[in-house]
């Protein structure tokens, strides 16, 4: 998680105020009275159809006007935000709106069932393989 980076985005919708993100898991990040701490986020590797989303939990401890005094922190927003899918689990604040933009993570270039240009397939893998079709129609003749 340590090298993750979401990016994410948030937007006054009073003054049209906008204000871009980035932050590891673990961070925390304040955006007018809202506190959001990103405690997750992934995305899928890029041979798969993209989805990225992260594990947000947002606060808000908005200032009361007359005797400034600060409300104590409300849990608003905790979950998942996608996106692909900004309205799949959106924060719904009357004043803000947060989205994520992306995040950033590193896939590990090879693996057990790579297949590495040079190198045979049986070399590559120390697990039993199952009989191949074609095999098992030529052994069994009818």
């Amino acid at each position: 998680m340590a090298e993750r980076v979401v990016r994410l985005a948030a937007l006054n919708k009073r003054n049209g105020q906008t204000q871009e993100f980035a932050a590891h898991p673990g961070d925390t990040l304040r955006f007018a009275t809202l506190t959001v701490r990103v405690r997750a986020c992934e995305t899928t590797p890029p041979w798969e159809a993209r989805q990225t989303a992260a594990y947000l939990q947002i606060d808000d401890a908005p200032v009361q006007v007359r005797t400034a005094t600060t409300h104590g922190p409300r849990r608003v927003f905790s979950g998942w935000m996608f996106a692909e899918s900004p309205s799949l689990n959106p924060l719904e604040h009357p004043l803000y709106d947060v989205w994520v933009r992306s995040c950033t993570m590193r896939f590990p270039e090879t693996g057990p069932d790579t297949v590495v240009e040079g190198r045979s397939a049986a070399s590559q893998s120390k697990a039993a393989k199952s009989p191949r079709a074609d095999s098992a129609a030529s052994s069994n003749p009818l």
